[in-house]
């Protein structure tokens, strides 16, 4: 079996989306005076499929969401040629062949993204091979079904994040992650605001059930010593990306004090990367997504260094791609689930590219042990709703 073609799509959306509302969730951008959608730059609306195609006819869905365009060109100009005309099994060289060929510029950031689709691809074809699902290649089932927190409560008025919140324990959900709304620019009367929505969303879910918090790099250094102590007596099992992914040592900081374990990694790219994110002891909880690392190939290197340390893994965002190696790995204890909604940040928009993600039950999210590969096939559904480039 012999890979001979890579096919990528960028799938960009023209359908109905949720506008932006005021402190809807903090980011990296909130630091600076720029008025508008302080929130656009981290809206995903497009996404890219890439299609690896053998000789025997099977074909692979790998998939990326960062730069979707840039990842494309990639693909198509220096990645392509290197896994074309190889065997799929051979996955490692192949990821190394595109790896260290790019490594003058791609160590970071999209060329790691591109890698990830092509890498996820080549595990699609290597399942369907075997007649397998992925999860059953990287050691096979390690829990009855995977555990799903109910991932999206972002900041708004409170009653409305109260019945948000209603929802999802009326569905079975035991764990919960909100983002916050205000940062470092709006002082104390901001921490109180923040205060009051976490209290309020606690109130609804009860003591007994696991609440995440999120500031997606909103916040500074010192903001966040500040707001720890406030935020203990509410128990949260986590506070994520509480500083820009660069900060390690900001990291490493607020995760030793003790008061509220941290959890990083959606920004971070490659193994070295989180090698030196756990030599610092920076996180209690790493949150890698396996179409940002370098696809499954890289997830599962990340995954033993995890483990060695004791550091549990919970990839970002759920989705296929990330479900199987929650399956495969006993130190992957649980999964994020992002709520089926109209298009809103642009997560979602995997539910209207691919058919085959599991629907949670109560809570829990389940793979079949008969289908093979990751699982996911290409929707028509929506195709009147997005422009799809070549």
């Amino acid at each position: 079996m012999k890979i001979q073609s890579v096919r990528t799509r960028v799938w960009e959306w023209r359908g109905k989306t949720v506008p932006p509302s005021a402190n809807f969730c903090t980011n990296a951008m909130d630091a600076l005076y720029d008025r508008g959608d302080a929130m656009g730059s981290f809206r995903f609306h497009g996404w890219m499929t890439c299609e690896v195609e053998t000789d025997t006819g099977i074909v692979g869905i790998g998939n990326a969401a960062l730069a979707p365009r840039i990842s494309k060109q990639i693909i198509d100009t220096y990645l392509a040629g290197l896994v074309i005309g190889q065997d799929p099994w051979d996955y490692e060289y192949l990821w190394q062949r595109m790896y260290r060929s790019t490594h003058a510029w791609g160590r970071r950031g999209v060329g790691m993204v591109a890698i990830s689709a092509v890498d996820i691809a080549i595990w699609d074809i290597l399942g369907k091979a075997a007649g397998k699902p992925v999860f059953k290649l990287l050691g096979g089932r390690t829990k009855e079904h995977i555990p799903v927190y109910a991932s999206k409560l972002y900041s708004g008025p409170i009653d409305e994040m109260q019945r948000e919140a209603q929802s999802y324990v009326d569905q079975g959900f035991d764990m919960f992650k909100m983002r916050f709304g205000w940062g470092p620019k709006h002082g104390t009367a901001g921490m109180r605001e923040n205060l009051d929505r976490v209290a309020a969303v606690r109130e609804v879910v009860g003591p007994d059930r696991d609440l995440m918090l999120e500031c997606y790099m909103g916040w500074n250094l010192d903001y966040a010593r500040q707001m720890l102590p406030r935020l203990a007596p509410y128990r949260p099992r986590w506070l994520e990306e509480p500083v820009l992914a660069d900060d390690i040592a900001g990291y490493a900081e607020l995760n030793k004090l003790g008061i509220i374990p941290i959890s990083g990694g959606e920004h971070e790219f490659n193994l070295m990367g989180f090698k030196q994110l756990l030599d610092a002891g920076a996180v209690s909880y790493i949150q890698y997504d396996t179409n940002r690392v370098g696809g499954i190939t890289a997830a599962q290197k990340i995954n033993a260094l995890a483990e060695a340390c004791q550091v549990p893994v919970v990839p970002h965002a759920g989705q296929m791609h990330n479900y199987h190696l929650t399956m495969a790995n006993l130190n992957c204890p649980i999964s994020e689930y992002f709520p089926v909604h109209d298009v809103e940040v642009g997560n979602e928009l995997f539910y209207y590219i691919f058919e085959g993600d599991p629907e949670p039950e109560n809570g829990f999210i389940d793979l079949s042990d008969d289908t093979p590969g990751l699982g996911l096939t290409i929707s028509e559904k929506h195709l009147g709703d997005f422009e799809i480039l070549e």
